[in-house]
């Protein structure tokens, strides 16, 4: 019985090897075809559309959250990133419930909100005082490359990329180049 176990355990060590390598391959190469200085991140998966109607950003229970399989999302693509190596300089977290989940439960270290990433799809949050915000902190990035978790709405406003739940987008706010990618 254990001598079956034995090829079994092997393949799985090497295919979990195998995600590892191909999820820091896939960060580290789209950072660097754009020479990025911010990955925008969607938040995990928070099934349904939009919020519901009583809506309140100091109550979760009012929002759109992520379920089961989004919280395994968010810890899995953490752990990619973790077993990467690399290491974000800031980051940052839309105060909505699913984006400060998501980077919760990625486990990266420090993170803090900041409204500039809140979602303005609905009209909780006015499009033109987000971008502004965004715009100023983008402009004031320094070295490194900051994370940001945030909404498909501010990820396209910026990039231009439409992305699902967990992609990502590695941009240069320089050049406006991207790249589009995934770690799960």
């Amino acid at each position: 019985m254990l001598m079956r176990l034995i090829p079994i355990l092997a393949f799985l060590v090497m295919q979990a090897s195998h995600v590892t390598a191909e999820s820091r391959n896939n960060l580290m190469n789209a950072i660097a075809a754009v020479d990025a200085n911010v990955v925008f991140m969607r938040h995990t998966l928070a099934p349904g559309y939009g919020d519901p109607d009583n809506f309140s950003l100091s109550d979760c229970d009012t929002q759109r959250n992520l379920d089961a399989k989004g919280r395994q999302q968010a810890s899995d693509i953490g752990a990619a990133i973790l077993h990467s190596g690399f290491r974000f300089t800031q980051v940052f977290s839309s105060e909505w419930c699913r984006c400060k989940e998501t980077t919760e439960l990625m486990k990266l270290g420090k993170w803090r909100v900041f409204p500039g990433l809140n979602s303005f799809f609905q009209g909780h949050a006015d499009r033109q005082d987000t971008l502004e915000m965004l715009s100023l902190k983008l402009e004031a990035l320094t070295k490194g490359v900051t994370l940001m978790v945030t909404h498909q709405v501010i990820i396209n406003a910026v990039t231009g990329a439409s992305v699902g739940s967990g992609e990502f987008v590695a941009y240069n706010t320089d050049t406006k180049r991207r790249k589009v990618f995934r770690l799960d």
